[in-house]
């Protein structure tokens, strides 16, 4: 994890160099004079060489300083704190209708039941389309035509609670406010499911495909001249010898994810960090940019070695090997 976050931090910093905009044009003003130019780039540290900013530059990391914005003149680490939780709440929600959903299409498939096509349709045809088009048609469908589902935003209440977490389902139980939770679970439903059904079917065919071999595996018919029903083989037998490749595709899915929220924000003016990159982009805000990448490629990382330990609790063989 250390070597991937410090390969990390020598690549952003290396495209902040190479990338063509100047920092000190973006934040002095585009019709800055020189003088004021070269005032920026003694106070942004750019007058200095590479390898001393490189350093300085990890320094502030192991301290939390991911830079000033040159869009919002404010720390990036202040303004992520401030964008996160409504990033990482969307996050969440979306990966775990992505787990439920590829655990109801596997255990659909693999036992034979009733109903398994109609749902594998509707999971593939979801997944063939684009999230933006997706998005777009749920809004027109549930909002526009139907007036079922909110169109975008967290929360249609003025006085919802912002604290202590920033996330808002966690923040109305713990005020005491369930029309605010109502409300922003609502306020997820189009977003969650637009961006989870395209990684529901990726862990859903692995797991299909393990679950499958394990169901044709001696272990499986031992189980089965034991007096064990379908069900309880599949459930007690075949689905933690499987859980090793599906917990796999967890982790990329996860970090497929992180990726696609700016597409998913951006549909549905949900305020988190994809929000927040959209508007550093069009600004060149670099360290706003790079303050993004970084967290996002921390979470990432993070997750990927959370999935590894998790193999290893699912199944046993591997801390044998």
């Amino acid at each position: 994890m250390l070597g991937v976050l410090l390969a990390l931090t020598v690549a952003l910093f290396a495209l902040q160099q190479v990338s063509g905009t100047d920092p000190a044009k973006a934040y002095a003003g585009a019709n800055a004079s020189q003088a004021a130019l070269d005032a920026a780039r003694a106070r942004l540290g750019l007058d200095e060489p590479v390898l001393p900013r490189y350093l300085h530059y990890l320094s502030g990391l192991l301290h939390g300083d991911l830079q000033n914005s040159l869009r919002t003149r404010t720390p990036v680490a202040s303004d992520l704190a401030a964008v996160l939780p409504a990033s990482l709440e969307l996050a969440a929600c979306v990966l775990f209708l992505a787990v439920l959903l590829g655990s109801v299409f596997s255990y659909l498939c693999a036992s034979g039941a009733r109903g398994a096509g109609i749902v594998r349709a509707i999971l593939f045809s979801g997944a063939a389309a684009p999230t933006f088009l997706l998005g777009m048609v749920a809004v027109l469908v549930f909002y526009g035509h139907l007036g079922w589902l909110p169109a975008g935003g967290r929360t249609s209440v003025r006085d919802a609670p912002t604290g202590p977490t920033g996330l808002l389902l966690a923040d109305s139980l713990l005020a005491g406010r369930p029309d605010v939770f109502g409300d922003a679970v609502t306020h997820l439903v189009l977003p969650a499911v637009c961006a989870a059904i395209a990684p529901a079917v990726a862990i859903g065919r692995v797991l299909v495909d393990g679950l499958t071999a394990n169901l044709e595996a001696d272990h499986a018919r031992t189980a089965r001249a034991a007096g064990l029903s379908e069900r309880a083989v599949l459930l007690r037998h075949a689905a933690r010898n499987s859980l090793g490749p599906a917990l796999s595709m967890v982790g990329i899915q996860a970090g497929a994810l992180l990726a696609g929220l700016v597409v998913v924000e951006k549909i549905f003016d949900w305020p988190g960090v994809g929000s927040y990159l959209d508007a550093s982009v069009a600004a060149a805000d670099l360290p706003g940019i790079t303050g993004v990448a970084l967290i996002l490629g921390v979470v990432y990382v993070v997750l990927n070695a959370v999935v590894d330990i998790l193999q290893v609790v699912a199944d046993r063989r591997l801390a044998l090997g």
